[in-house]
């Protein structure tokens, strides 16, 4: 029986999913999940004012969330001392990235990022029938000087820099990014991914410059706010380009439990800190973690840290494989010389307890099999 045609860019595509998520793991190994530390995600959860809010949104489910995310939009702005045009709220990063592709990446045209920088801008480009040019990581860190040199020579459509940096969790300053945008061309649209800025020190986000033509900026609640499942997030920009997402965007995409979750975020900035605080903790007693067992752990600016395993990708992925094989569930980055690398998010403290423990058996086995 014949089959109706995938659309040519369809048809040239891969299924594929860009994270494989514990879950998916505990399936196929039949292992039970004890520690879930590998998906950025915040352990400590959203704020108690934020789960009121939610059970009370939830039982106006019977209704469609406002589509035009008005209130949401409004505290968002208010947040941040910034006009109610120049943000616009989406179902998280993710789907933000896949709208600002499709508005400014035509098919064909070359999108520039960092080979090993996050797969999911990659699939959207992909997705939309763009060409992806990748550069080099540089010392651990996005290549901010080769990522503008690269949107130049191809006459790039759009450019994306994470800041900070997810796998490697390193970081530009603030003036260091000012003057990446600085040499972008105005024709390319700059992506700066900055969903883990709560994290960062202070000096490490520019100041909002909401006027410049090229320039959006992604952020989110999933990270530090604890609500990556309700899946809510927003760019910032200029407020034409940011009015442009009406064209496309899916108008209900944020339900009304996700809207009325980011507001109350937003409310209670005593938890965000607290959170803060928390993860900080548990960064810093993964770190001590990691030292014992010999792996070194790199300077962090967001909510994981990457530990540098001493050894090839091969190595890291059998250390990967084997805390699997224990209920421990990190990611890994998957390019060469990044590959040396686990990423473990910040745990509780049972968390951190099961990895010192599975980490240290894991580790045992390996220099076992060398002998």
């Amino acid at each position: 029986m014949p089959y109706p045609h995938l659309s040519p860019i369809a048809a040239t595509l891969y299924e594929t999913v860009p994270f494989v998520g514990p879950e998916a793991i505990a399936r196929r190994d039949g292992i039970a999940l004890r520690a879930r530390i590998g998906a950025n995600e915040s352990p400590f959860g959203p704020a108690p004012s934020v789960l009121e809010a939610m059970s009370k949104a939830a039982l106006e489910s019977w209704h469609y969330g406002d589509p035009e995310n008005h209130d949401l939009r409004a505290a968002i702005a208010h947040h941040l001392g910034m006009p109610f045009a120049n943000v616009m709220p989406g179902e998280g990063v993710d789907a933000i990235l896949g709208m600002a592709v499709r508005l400014f990446a035509a098919p064909g045209s070359t999108v520039v990022t960092s080979l090993g920088g996050y797969p999911t801008f990659n699939y959207h480009i992909a997705g939309y029938g763009a060409l992806m040019h990748a550069v080099p990581y540089i010392g651990d860190r996005e290549d901010i000087d080769a990522l503008s040199e690269a949107a130049r020579e191809t006459g790039a459509s759009m450019v994306y820099l994470a800041n900070p940096d997810n796998p490697m969790g390193s970081w530009w300053d603030a003036a260091s990014v000012e003057r990446f945008v600085a040499s972008v061309p105005e024709t390319t649209m700059i992506v700066l991914d900055e969903a883990y800025g709560e994290f960062a020190p202070p000096g490490t986000l520019p100041p909002l410059h909401l006027t410049r033509p090229n320039l959006l900026r992604m952020r989110t609640f999933s990270k530090a706010y604890g609500l990556a499942g309700a899946r809510v997030g927003y760019v910032l920009g200029e407020a034409r380009n940011i009015s442009a997402f009406n064209r496309i965007r899916n108008h209900f995409g944020i339900s009304n439990v996700a809207q009325a979750a980011g507001i109350a975020a937003l409310a209670d900035q005593a938890h965000l800190a607290a959170s803060l605080a928390q993860v900080r903790e548990a960064l810093a007693d993964t770190a001590a973690i990691a030292r014992r067992h010999g792996l070194t752990p790199l300077p962090s600016a967001t909510n994981f840290v990457a530990l540098d395993c001493g050894g090839d990708g091969a190595y890291a992925q059998a250390i990967l494989d084997g805390l699997a094989q224990h209920g421990i569930f990190v990611r890994k980055p998957v390019v060469a010389g990044l590959n040396r690398c686990i990423r473990v998010s910040a745990g509780t403290a049972t968390d951190r307890a099961l990895l010192d423990e599975a980490l240290g058996k894991v580790l045992a086995d390996l220099r076992q099999e060398r002998l």
